[in-house]
């Protein structure tokens, strides 16, 4: 039978492959990726940045620049960008921390003024003393109000906020080594995109495009709209964060919010390439900068972001990438819940644009692989008894044997 014209031929998967070959198969990438799971998860990325950054490449390649020199090029800009945003957080981040908990510390322990009350003292007495001028004289929040900040004050609060400190200095040192492995995953992705050109020819001698789009252009084409989705997300959730702290700082909540609701923003659209954590992070600097403006505004802060998580993570990811990536936001969901329990921060940053690859992949396979079908059994034959019967005799059911 002749195929119709531009479709690819379809190779036939024999029966024994199916039954042996194909489960020895995923037992196999089972066995590597529990035994070598830190080595396939390095290859995994360093093939996807490799993927991503080749439409660069080969553009720079049409300039009639040699292919070494665009390789260069183009990850000198991508590692200078990475390693500036790196530094500017971990120092943005490290930073502020450092401050706010000093800050807080004073709140509730430096005393000044005539009375010698702390900052936490004097707010106290502020507030009843709203409570009183508003006819609210029987809410009595002073005694109970100066007991909790001199239990907090009693307790050392400084102990706790240095150790919130250190915390954070240790996350920058595990950020530290992890650049180690960023390391290791650009000299992979180097050699893999220096010969990324002998790649495409050897993919396509093994699975010819037969008039369609080879299979590492489709690949690069599913990764480019998970990019498009991702800047798409970003714009969204960095837009709502800047909104919301813009309206808490016009309506008093939070003092002086309207005049950083652009950077925050801006700074939550950036966290947001990181799946989960991206929203609380994003909320660091807003939440600080609120400790220190106003304790009462830090509730708002995480109000507002406690929002923004939940609608992000439910809503407008599953909608948003699903849409960019062509599958139901459930497969998203579950897709980002697998990566994270099988590799943290890291197997959930990796597997959406994981799964636009494998998406791209069996539409193209699809297109050229067949299973060999399985004949059906034919039923069993019945051998059927006759029982002759006297007259007048109650009639049996036949008996079947098989």
């Amino acid at each position: 039978m002749e195929l119709p014209a531009g479709r690819p031929p379809r190779i036939e998967i024999p029966r024994w492959i199916q039954l042996v070959g194909l489960p020895l198969l995923v037992l196999l990438g089972w066995v590597v990726a529990t035994t070598a799971g830190h080595a396939v998860v390095l290859f995994l990325v360093a093939s996807l940045i490799a993927l991503l950054l080749d439409p660069l490449v080969r553009g720079l390649d049409r300039l009639r620049i040699r292919h070494g020199i665009s390789v260069a090029l183009v990850y000198l800009t991508f590692a200078a960008a990475l390693l500036v945003a790196i530094v500017g957080i971990a120092t943005v981040v490290v930073g502020q921390t450092k401050t706010a908990a000093e800050r807080f510390n004073d709140y509730f322990t430096a005393k000044a003024g005539q009375t010698h009350q702390t900052a936490a003292d004097q707010d106290v007495d502020r507030l009843q003393r709203w409570l009183n001028t508003h006819h609210l004289k029987s809410v009595k929040v002073q005694e109970n109000g100066h007991r909790f900040v001199k239990r907090i004050r009693d307790r050392d609060v400084g102990k706790y906020t240095s150790q919130v400190v250190s915390f954070v200095e240790g996350a920058a040192i595990s950020i530290g080594k992890g650049l180690f492995s960023a390391v290791l995953i650009f000299v992979i992705s180097i050699y893999m995109l220096l010969d990324m050109p002998r790649l495409h020819r050897f993919v396509d001698r093994r699975l010819p495009p037969a008039g369609g789009a080879p299979l590492l252009l489709r690949i690069e084409g599913a990764l480019a709209a998970y990019v498009r989705g991702q800047v798409l997300l970003s714009l969204i959730i960095g837009a709502s964060a800047g909104i919301g702290l813009y309206v808490l700082g016009v309506t008093g909540l939070l003092p002086g919010g309207e005049k950083y609701a652009l950077l925050f923003g801006g700074w939550v659209a950036l966290t947001e390439v990181l799946p989960y954590l991206g929203p609380w992070l994003g909320a660091v600097p807003p939440g600080l900068y609120a400790l220190v403006v106003d304790p009462f505004a830090f509730v708002w802060v995480v109000v507002l972001f406690l929002a923004i998580h939940q609608i992000e993570g439910h809503i407008v990811v599953p909608n948003v990438m699903g849409s960019a990536l062509r599958m139901h936001p459930l497969l998203v969901i579950f897709g980002l819940l697998v990566g994270f329990e099988v590799y943290g921060l890291v197997g959930s940053l990796v597997t959406l644009p994981l799964l636009a690859a494998v998406r791209a992949t069996w539409e193209f396979l699809s297109e050229r692989l067949v299973l060999q079908s399985w004949p059906r059994t034919a039923g069993l034959p019945l051998e059927i008894e006759t029982l002759e019967l006297e007259p007048g005799e109650p009639a049996e059911p036949a008996r079947v044997d098989r």
